[in-house]
């Protein structure tokens, strides 16, 4: 059995990936702060529940501490947690967004790091965004460049910085960063924009089913590697 958690997994992508995986064979750990919702979303998956805050060093620390006594290890982590950080750009609001996309890959990397160690084909994917991408947001036939979003634009920027220096330090462990595609989903909901989750979720799914000879250390799309 592939022992896999997901961060922010109630909804979206995040919901997504998981129902991909259980229907090949994962289990799956449904990663929610809300607890109501995750364990809502949990059972009609088929799927465990783990109430887990990425911008809480206790939740984390509780959720991973409840997997490794549960399971004794980790096989996959899909950090998909992540928040749009819209509207004003101001102190406050760059600090949630930095806690929530970049530290928070942080957090959970480093609790499940003992339990990823253990497994025989340890992978980690982090759902990044070509808005933080310099080669996007800078070229103008790309819709990242007129994307109003400073501090999404960066903190994913800084999220997809962490997997490629994760993947430097641990070469046992395969880490990507991942573009899934503009998706449908509560975040985008106010552009109107988006294709549906499921088509999106395949583009993570691909990366966090690698096999021991896959690569590390990339940013890729549903078309392979992106600049960045």
């Amino acid at each position: 059995m592939t022992i896999t958690l997901i961060t922010g997994a109630n909804k979206g992508i995040g919901h997504e990936t998981a129902r991909q995986l259980l229907a090949l064979g994962h289990v799956v750990y449904v990663g929610a702060r809300d607890a109501e919702r995750g364990e809502k979303a949990a059972a009609a998956l088929g799927a465990r529940f783990v109430r887990l805050d990425v911008t809480d060093d206790a939740s984390v620390a509780a959720a991973l501490a409840e997997i490794d006594a549960a399971e004794g290890r980790l096989d996959v982590l899909v950090n998909n947690a992540g928040i749009l950080a819209d509207g004003a750009v101001d102190g406050p609001t760059a600090l949630r967004a930095f806690d929530t996309n970049a530290v928070g890959v942080v957090r959970v990397t480093e609790a499940a790091l003992p339990l990823l160690r253990r497994s025989a084909n340890p992978v980690v994917v982090t759902v990044s965004s070509s808005a933080g991408s310099f080669w996007a947001v800078t070229n103008p036939e790309r819709p990242e460049y007129g994307l109003p979003l400073a501090l999404y634009s960066a903190s994913k920027a800084a999220a997809t910085m962490l997997t490629v220096q994760y993947a430097k330090s641990e070469p046992g462990i395969r880490f990507n960063a991942v573009e899934p595609g503009t998706t449908a989903t509560d975040l985008t909901a106010a552009f109107g924009i988006g294709r549906p989750a499921e088509e999106s979720a395949r583009v993570v799914v691909r990366l966090a089913t690698l096999g021991p000879d896959g690569p590390t250390g990339t940013f890729q799309d549903e078309n392979g590697v992106v600049p960045w």
